[in-house]
C-alpha cells in the first residue's frame, strides 16, 4: 500500500494540476539548442571568437539556454506550491521527490561519461577524470569543489541541486514577504557582489555559480504566481511584454558581439531573466497562440519528455563523433560541423531516448522502488508467453 504522502501526491499528478502545457516543449527546445551549441563549439575552435561562418553565430550562446532551464525549474517547482497558498508541504517529502527525480539519471549519466572519458575522449583539457572527480560529481558537489570533469554539461546540475536545497526557504520568504521582496532582495545581493568586483565584472570559474544564478531561479519561482492570478492579470499581453524585455538584450548582443557577451555573462544572465520569465508566464496563459500550438505538438512534447536525459549524455556522444569519427571522413571546419549534425545529432537524440527509457522514465512514472517493482512485474506478466495459449492461430489447444 502507498504511504499517505504518496496517496496525496498521486491524485494531484493524475489530475494534471501541476502541469502547464508547453513547458515540456520549451525544455526540449532548450536542450536541443544546447546540443547544437556543443556541435558548433567542438567544431570551430577559438570560443568565444567565432571562427565559423557568421550565419552560425546564433549557436554561440549555450549558457543562456541553461539560464532558461533554471528559470523553468523555479517556475515548475513553484506551480504546485502557488496553488496551495505558497506552502511546500512536507520538507522531507519534497527533498525525497527531487532526489528521486534528479539523481538516478544523473548518476547513470555520470557512469556513462566516465567510461567515455577514460576509454575514448577526455572530457576537457584539464585531463581525465580522477578519483576526486568520482567523489565530487557523485555527491553533486561540483559547484563547491573543483575536480577534473567527466562531462562539462554537469556544472548546471550542481547549481540546480543547491537551488533545490534553498527552495523551501525561498518559498517561505515568498509566502511571508511577497514576490517583490523576494526577487528584489536576492537580485540586489547579486548586483552588489558584481559592482564590488574589479571593474564591476566578477571573474567566473568552473564552480561557485549558484549565488550568481539564484535570481534566475527566483524569477521563475515568482513568475509561477500567474497560475493563481486573477483573470484580468492573466489576460495581460505577456507575450508582447516578453518581446519588449528581450529587445534590448538582443540588441546589446548584436552590437557588442559574442566575445563581449561571454565576458559579461554575469550581467547578461540577469538581463535575460525578465524576458524568459515573461515568456513562461505568456505560455502558461496560452499566448502567443502559434507558440502554444507548437510546444504541445507531439514531436516537441516528446523531446521535452526526455530533455533531461538529452542534456545529460549528449556531450560525450558529440565529442566522440567530432574527435574520433569525423577526422576519418571529413575535413575540419564546416564539413565536420555538417557531419556532426548528420551523425551526432540523431545519435544523441536516439541515445538519450533509450537512456531515458531505462534511467529516467521509470523514476518519473513511479514514486518509489515499490511502485517501480510493481510496474515491472505487471509488464512482465503482460508480455511473458502463456503456456496454455495455442502456438498457432486457430490451432486447437492440446490436452
Amino acid at each position: 500500500m502507498p504511504s499517505s504522502e504518496e496517496k496525496r501526491e498521486e491524485p494531484e499528478a493524475a489530475s494534471g494540476r501541476t502541469h502547464v502545457p508547453g513547458l515540456d516543449g520549451l525544455r526540449g527546445l532548450a536542450a536541443l539548442y544546447v546540443l547544437l551549441f556543443h556541435c558548433w563549439l567542438l567544431t570551430f575552435p577559438g570560443f568565444p571568437n567565432n571562427s565559423g561562418p557568421s550565419w552560425l553565430g546564433w549557436l554561440m550562446y549555450g549558457r543562456l539556454a541553461v539560464v532558461l532551464f533554471l528559470v523553468l525549474s523555479g517556475f515548475s517547482l513553484a506551480i504546485s506550491a502557488a496553488r496551495r497558498g505558497w506552502r511546500l508541504g512536507s520538507l522531507a517529502g519534497f527533498l525525497r521527490r527531487r532526489a528521486w527525480r534528479i539523481l538516478p539519471p544523473y548518476w547513470a549519466a555520470l557512469v556513462f561519461s566516465l567510461v567515455v572519458a577514460w576509454s575514448m575522449v577526455p572530457a576537457s583539457h584539464f585531463g581525465p577524470p580522477s578519483g576526486k572527480s568520482i567523489l565530487v560529481y557523485g555527491l553533486v558537489a561540483q559547484d563547491m569543489y573543483t575536480a577534473p570533469t567527466p562531462n562539462e554539461a554537469f556544472w548546471s546540475i550542481g547549481v540546480e541541486a543547491e537551488l533545490c536545497l534553498v527552495f523551501p526557504l525561498l518559498l517561505l520568504i515568498r509566502r511571508r514577504l511577497g514576490a517583490v521582496v523576494l526577487v528584489t532582495g536576492v537580485t540586489l545581493m547579486v548586483v552588489a557582489r558584481g559592482l564590488l568586483a574589479s571593474d564591476a565584472l566578477p571573474v567566473e570559474g568552473v564552480n561557485g555559480l549558484t549565488p550568481n544564478l539564484a535570481p534566475v531561479f527566483v524569477a521563475g519561482l515568482a513568475g509561477a504566481g500567474v497560475v493563481v492570478a486573477s483573470e484580468k492579470v492573466r489576460r495581460l499581453p505577456w507575450h508582447w511584454l516578453a518581446a519588449l524585455a528581450a529587445l534590448p538584450v538582443l540588441s546589446l548582443v548584436s552590437i557588442k558581439g559574442p566575445v563581449w557577451t561571454v565576458d559579461h555573462y554575469f550581467w547578461m544572465d540577469l538581463a535575460v531573466v525578465p524576458a524568459m520569465t515573461l515568456l513562461l508566464v505568456a505560455v502558461s496563459t496560452g499566448r502567443p497562440v502559434l507558440l502554444t500550438k507548437l510546444l504541445p505538438a507531439r514531436p516537441v512534447r516528446s523531446l521535452g519528455n526526455f530533455s533531461y536525459s538529452l542534456y545529460l549524455i549528449h556531450l560525450p556522444i558529440i565529442m566522440v563523433v567530432v574527435r574520433k569519427v569525423a577526422p576519418h571522413y571529413v575535413s575540419p571546419g564546416l564539413p565536420t560541423f555538417g557531419f556532426t549534425l548528420i551523425l551526432g545529432l540523431p545519435a544523441s537524440v536516439l541515445g538519450a531516448w533509450l537512456f531515458s527509457e531505462v534511467f529516467e522514465m521509470p523514476f518519473k512514472r513511479n514514486r518509489s522502488w515499490k511502485f517501480m517493482l510493481e510496474e515491472g512485474r505487471s509488464r512482465w506478466n503482460r508480455t511473458r508467453p502463456n503456456p496454455r495459449r495455442p502456438i498457432h492461430p486457430g490451432q486447437p489447444e492440446k490436452n
